[in-house]
């Protein structure tokens, strides 16, 4: 199939990405994005198509956030020292991760994977639904599930920044005053 559509594929891509040589290695990437799953009777010249729009939009998506980042890099002048983050943020950090991670693991099996393929492996609801072998209702279902644990999780931790960051007001207006 993929040899079929080759051109096809390459071209379209061509279209969405404005570079050939993109698209050839889009082409190259949706096959082996797709080689890589189990064969599936339901596959057809419209998932390879789909996956290769999707993967072509990620990179559409991937090299704005690049230009953005050249931007804003740009924008910092020279003469301004990069802060590394102290150990106390990356100790924080850590824990919020860690602390979404056991969140999302004590989603149902269904509905971590459903999410995982999502957001992670940027999967359609559609190809998701056709995957799992479940419709497309479920797969919805599983999102909002996961994604409310994940706003759960986001009102949890910033609610915890904001006591820390009270408590650090406090302390550091206190110690002023003692002085």
């Amino acid at each position: 199939m993929f040899q079929k559509e080759r051109h096809r594929l390459i071209k379209r891509i061509r279209q969405v990405v404005g570079s050939t040589s993109v698209a050839e290695d889009l082409a190259q990437d949706t096959f082996v994005k797709l080689w890589q799953r189990p064969p599936n009777a339901t596959d057809t010249p419209g998932l390879l198509h789909r996956t290769a729009h999707n993967l072509a939009l990620d990179y559409l998506r991937a090299q704005e956030v690049r230009r953005r980042h050249h931007s804003e890099a740009s924008n910092i002048s020279a003469d301004e020292p990069l802060q590394a983050p102290s150990p106390e943020q990356l100790a924080t950090t850590l824990q919020q991760w860690q602390s979404l991670l056991e969140q999302l693991d004590s989603l149902p099996e269904r509905a971590k994977h459903v999410f995982l393929l999502n957001r992670v492996e940027g999967e359609t609801y559609t190809a998701i639904a056709e995957r799992l072998g479940i419709s497309i209702s479920t797969v919805e279902k599983d999102m909002m599930r996961a994604m409310r644990l994940c706003r759960e999780w986001q009102r949890q931790t910033q609610s915890e920044e904001d006591r820390r960051s009270k408590r650090s007001i406090y302390n550091n207006t206190s110690h002023s005053q003692e002085g």
